[in-house]
């Protein structure tokens, strides 16, 4: 480590997550090996307004970088300064995300190796209650200045990271961490890479968790390993505000992708995780409903819901409930405006349903018309079957399965090659009961669309098993 040149920086910014930030001040200070070669230090203008709550923060306002240089005014003294040298700061991912942003914009491709001290400290000293600069500094004896500041902290870093120097002196950890296939400089400051390496390559469920091993993130995948790993390696402002609030990463496999799907979203419904956007709110479902007007008629109709419930049928968009109910009105001869499908107190009159037979004028009795809207109910309930999926599972040896009963999910399960079946009844022992929702009904529906029916093995619904 002795001949190695180092740039231990610190910048502040507007704020606004890694893309929105510009620069408001940077301190860079240059080392060969631990000894300090140089300081570079400027305030900077970043052409747009700095929001009070920064100025609380770090003392600097907008009146103090009016007058500051921009950064293209300054990037290439800042290129040189830090030319052949490891960049180095607390918390590295911050920092060389947003100097490298700023960069960009100029069309200039900033690349350098980086080292934590986050990272390395967790690594050299370990067990400290909290390994923020502030804390860590006060734990072991750091004076740390002008907090808040670019050149308070970058002088307190050095100090921290000459200190991490001299605890590793044949230069065996900061060389792991240097290594080109090295995934420790990509890893967020509170993960082991022992988490990540004892990750496993398969189908399953992830879940990130906070400090309080509070769910915050869920998701699934094909390797997890390899997924997990990709939010890291991600740039984005969410993954990296992501990264920087894990501290554990928690797994469940499941020998395939659909097991993993059904999974992913009852972690999602059941934490509510921060990071999670997609399944987070109920999908509006389109539910053909029957009810008894004034007329005594039974009437169908499109009703709108967050909650898959018993109805007449269920779908995921209004075109497809319409299209659905037209069919039933032609096949069944059932009257438009009784299935409203028209709006209209007279005789029906829709321009495509031309086979109603009077019920709408009189020409036909109730009585007759309600025995065809039953017959017509009664079609779809046959269009809900009970049935299993079957799959991979988690080894040779096992078996997945999904049940659906009469169109609704039901949970899943795993029987070991020794199991035999030969009723819906034998499944019950092994089955995990899960809530059904709409975005299990999707998930479903799409694995059926894509998949066929070569896994499916379907069951017939006399056998006494109460499910719910």
């Amino acid at each position: 480590m002795k001949d190695k040149l180092f740039a231990v920086i610190d910048v502040e910014t507007t704020g606004g997550g890694i893309n929105g930030n510009s620069l408001t001040e940077v301190c860079i200070v240059r080392l060969k090996g631990g000894e300090i070669l140089d300081k570079y230090t400027t305030l900077i203008n970043p052409e747009k307004h700095i929001p009070t709550q920064i100025t609380a923060l770090t003392g600097i306002d907008n009146e103090m970088v009016e007058n500051a240089p921009k950064f293209h005014e300054v990037a290439k003294e800042i290129e040189d300064f830090m030319r052949d040298a490891i960049f180095v700061a607390h918390n590295v991912n911050f920092d060389y995300n947003v100097l490298r942003n700023e960069f960009k914009q100029l069309g200039f491709d900033f690349n350098r190796k980086k080292l934590c001290t986050v990272r390395l400290s967790r690594k050299l000293i370990p067990g400290l209650f909290s390994y923020s600069l502030g804390r860590l500094c006060d734990s072991i004896n750091i004076p740390l200045v002008n907090r808040h500041r670019a050149e308070g902290d970058t002088d307190a870093t050095v100090i921290l990271f000459q200190r991490l120097l001299s605890l590793d002196p044949e230069g065996r950890v900061f060389n792991s961490f240097l290594h080109a296939h090295s995934k420790q400089a990509t890893l967020p400051p509170h993960l082991s890479a022992k988490q990540i390496h004892e990750l496993p390559e398969t189908p399953g469920i992830y879940l990130f968790k906070d400090k309080q091993h509070k769910v915050i993130y869920a998701g699934k995948a094909i390797n997890i390993k390899k997924r997990v790993l990709s939010h890291f390696y991600d740039k984005m402002s969410k993954e990296y505000h992501l990264g920087q609030e894990t501290y554990h990463v928690d797994h469940e496999t499941t020998g395939n992708e659909l097991m993993a799907l059904l999974l992913e979203a009852e972690y999602i419904r059941k934490h509510y995780p921060k990071f999670n956007r997609a399944q987070k709110r109920p999908g509006i479902t389109y539910q053909i409903v029957s009810y008894i007007n004034k007329r005594g008629i039974i009437q169908l109709g499109i009703g709108k819901t967050k909650r898959i419930q018993d109805s007449v049928g269920t779908f995921y968009n209004r075109a497809l409930a319409t299209e659905k109910l037209e069919l039933l009105c032609d096949i069944f001869r059932l009257c438009p405006r009784y299935c409203t499908l028209q709006r209209s107190t007279k005789k029906c009159s829709h321009y495509k349903l031309k086979n109603c037979e009077g019920v709408c004028d009189g020409s036909e009795s109730v009585a007759e018309y309600n025995l065809k809207v039953t017959e017509a109910i009664q079609s779809l309930g046959e269009e809900k079957p009970t049935y299993v999926i079957r799959e991979k599972g988690r080894h040779f040896e096992e078996e997945a399965f999904i049940l659906v009963k009469e169109g609704r999910y039901q949970g899943y399960g795993y029987l070991g090659a020794e199991v035999q079946i030969a009723s819906i009844e034998d499944y019950e022992p092994f089955l995990k009961f899960q809530e059904s929702t709409f975005h299990t009904h999707k998930i479903l529906n799409s694995y059926l669309r894509k998949h066929g029916e070569k896994n499916i093995r379907y069951l017939i619904n006399e056998a006494n098993f109460e499910l719910s």
